[in-house]
């Protein structure tokens, strides 16, 4: 699995418009591989990746049913909501990452998980602050709280750009250029739906679904 991330000279105020002009030139990458047994809803789930010299911007199509979120605060447990994921790690040689969380209405959960390295010296995954989180722009095509579920098919769409700063903050990682590669996976999940399902890009794997498998990671190159 590779995914290429091609380069725009400015990135437009996010919109979630999946059909806009700027995302015609980006790469789409779809979460296809379900390991572990389910409810068998598996919604279509495609992304998109463009970066400047600021950010990254992503943006997520879900072709759902039963959608559901009650999560409305940052750092509210998202994934147990209609939800799509991106982890993310920016470092060549070590496996630490962010792990970038939304529901359908747009509530984000981002921890900077801890690399094996650090772990083994005592170091802690935790949480991003709150004002580094209000520093990410968002928007969603549902509303922030969606309930009760909605049982019918509906396509919902997410897109946020992920200020480099802040990569730069949480790991000391510069601000790539072309040729650069990070390593990541792409998940939708929905654990406290009435139909739970677990979907990842690249494939992963263990007895009981995980998305926190940074041995999975894989490229994602700037181009």
């Amino acid at each position: 699995m590779h995914y290429t991330i091609r380069s725009v000279p400015h990135l437009d105020p996010p919109d979630a418009d999946w059909d806009n002009p700027r995302w015609d030139q980006a790469d789409t990458l779809q979460i296809d591989h379900f390991p572990w047994p389910d409810s068998g809803h598996h919604p279509v789930t495609r992304a998109r990746l463009l970066y400047d010299a600021d950010g990254l911007a992503i943006v997520f199509r879900v072709e759902d049913r039963y959608v559901h979120a009650v999560a409305q605060h940052f750092q509210d447990s998202v994934c147990q909501d209609s939800c799509v994921e991106f982890f993310v790690a920016p470092v060549p040689d070590s496996d630490a990452y962010f792990n970038f969380e939304v529901n359908c209405g747009g509530t984000m959960l981002v921890h900077r998980c801890a690399s094996t390295q650090e772990k083994a010296a005592g170091q802690a995954t935790f949480g991003m602050a709150a004002a580094d989180g209000a520093s990410i722009p968002m928007a969603h095509s549902m509303p922030v709280t969606v309930e009760p579920e909605i049982t019918r098919p509906t396509t919902w769409t997410i897109e946020y750009h992920l200020p480099f700063a802040l990569f730069g903050k949480y790991f000391d990682a510069p601000a790539p250029t072309a040729g650069t590669v990070w390593r990541g996976n792409f998940y939708k999940c929905g654990d406290a739906t009435s139909h739970p399902h677990w979907g990842a890009w690249a494939p992963v794997g263990g007895p009981r679904p995980n998305f926190h498998q940074p041995e999975s990671f894989c490229p994602l190159e700037f181009a």
